[in-house]
């Protein structure tokens, strides 16, 4: 038994993304192996104003000033974000389910705090799947990280992305490298694929999980 504790991106269509993963990762009822998913939806969270989106009340893990590495950054939420994703994670530990059988992923925003809990948790995770997305707060490491070098890290990304652009992403996986062991930094790109997922991305997903958790 694992957990795959999915944060979807934000003001976004979540369930469509959930199904996708479910999919491809073939983990729906009947799959190959025991899992349990933690889907912390944000349709039940609270709506907040989105400074991006004109300070619009939206879903959204915490606020967005834009979308390139020099945008300002909400500390507070990003970090009051994690620490919610951490008591679940706590939460799941309680009941049986060891750490290291517990895989953060996401998408976009979402995937961005998959990263930033998994690096900062105490708690050495079985690995972080991060689908078009960036490490938030990326000056602050590798001060601020937990230590854990040895974290399994999927980040795919699409080069045709016009909202987080694949070289984003590629200077995530460059900062990651410098915060775990290079080794442990898988960067998959897709060409032609827009802010968006695939069946090809979902396959490299599959691997990964099944290559970390296989049946015990």
């Amino acid at each position: 038994m694992f957990i795959l504790c999915i944060l979807s991106q934000s003001f976004s269509n979540h369930s469509s993304r959930f199904e996708l993963i479910m999919c491809y990762c073939n983990v729906a009822p009947g799959c190959c192996f025991p899992v349990m998913f933690s889907l912390p939806l944000l349709r039940c969270r609270p709506p907040i104003p989105v400074t991006l989106n004109m300070k619009s009340m939206m879903p959204a893990w915490f606020d967005l000033m834009g979308l390139s590495p020099d945008s300002p950054e909400d500390e507070s939420g990003i970090k009051k974000a994690a620490e919610n994703i951490k008591a679940i994670i706590e939460h799941e530990a309680r009941n049986g389910i060891p750490p290291n059988r517990i895989i953060l992923g996401g998408f976009s925003q979402g995937g961005a705090l998959s990263l930033y809990t998994a690096l900062t948790c105490q708690h050495q995770l079985a690995g972080v799947v991060a689908l078009s997305c960036w490490l938030p707060l990326h000056r602050s490491f590798p001060s601020v990280s937990s230590g854990n070098k040895n974290l399994p890290i999927l980040q795919c990304h699409g080069e045709m992305d016009a909202m987080i652009p694949v070289q984003f992403g590629a200077m995530t996986a460059e900062k990651l490298k410098s915060i775990v062991n290079p080794q442990m930094i898988t960067f998959k790109t897709f060409p032609g694929l827009p802010h968006s997922s695939c069946p090809q991305e979902m396959a490299a997903v599959k691997e990964f999980i099944e290559k970390l958790l296989p049946r015990i």
